[in-house]
């Protein structure tokens, strides 16, 4: 029952990981042993957030645009250049759009489902090659997709595709742990509830007090609280785990409140 959480020596990439929830687990998956790429769209802020958290352990800048085909197989060709196998896929990066539904526009919706659902599938079967390589039926490889509980609950804005974006994302890591059950590859996701970034950072000057009230324990999410449940997913404790959706947002989900 020693090391069910060591993740020393694994190898991970993380979407979106320059800020936010991605930075969040990044920093955890660093300072644990994990050698860790992180992309995201802008190149500097990406650059930034390795060379900082490289003062913990590796962790190397891949800038990539994974709103489009290109960028997701951009991406991809540079890990396969660098790794001949993966252990943990954390496709993180994603995007919201907020409006009116009488202004709600059709491109709004397209970025949103291109980043939020269209790039983790097509980047997991790029990178699938290298994950079946790391695999095994003691120690699976592991692909952890960020949701929201804006794909389990409704919420009071009118970010008319984000919640189904992620209710989409939950089902496709279902489908994926089904399907690829037999590769020795898992697949969970991680339903966050409100944690202070950028994508939050409006709603949170707006309304942060209402929200902390709103979740049962009284609080927004911290870094620990993300990089913790990232680390038990990717961690040989959660081998026989596949197909679940974690919420990790302090009790929204369990208690059926609603923000």
């Amino acid at each position: 029952m020693q090391n069910l959480f060591d993740l020393t020596g694994k190898i991970a990439v993380i979407t979106g990981g320059s800020r936010g929830i991605g930075e969040m687990i990044a920093e955890g998956f660093v300072a644990n042993g994990v050698k860790t790429y992180i992309s995201s769209r802008k190149a500097e802020a990406c650059d930034a957030t390795a060379e900082r958290l490289s003062e913990q352990g590796e962790c190397i800048s891949i800038p990539a645009d994974l709103s489009t085909s290109e960028g997701v197989q951009s991406l991809a060709n540079e890990i396969k250049s660098r790794e001949s196998r993966l252990d943990i896929l954390v496709n993180n990066a994603g995007a919201t759009w907020g409006a009116s539904i009488e202004e709600f526009p059709e491109s709004g919706w397209d970025k949103v489902m291109d980043i939020n659902v269209k790039g983790p599938f097509f980047l997991t079967q790029a990178l699938l090659p290298l994950l079946e390589a790391s695999a095994t039926p003691e120690d699976p490889a592991r692909i952890i997709n960020v949701g929201s509980i804006d794909g389990i609950n409704v919420n009071q804005l009118g970010t008319y595709s984000y919640g189904p974006s992620k209710a989409a994302i939950h089902h496709l890591t279902r489908t994926l742990a089904s399907h690829l059950a037999d590769r020795n590859i898992t697949a969970n996701a991680i339903a966050p509830g409100p944690f202070p970034s950028k994508m939050t950072a409006g709603i949170a000057k707006a309304m942060g007090e209402k929200i902390r009230e709103g979740v049962p324990l009284k609080r927004w999410g911290e870094p620990a609280d993300m990089a913790g449940t990232a680390i038990f997913l990717a961690a040989k404790a959660s081998a026989y785990i596949s197909g679940a959706v974690i919420p990790v947002d302090g009790g929204i989900v369990g208690s059926s409140r609603t923000l």
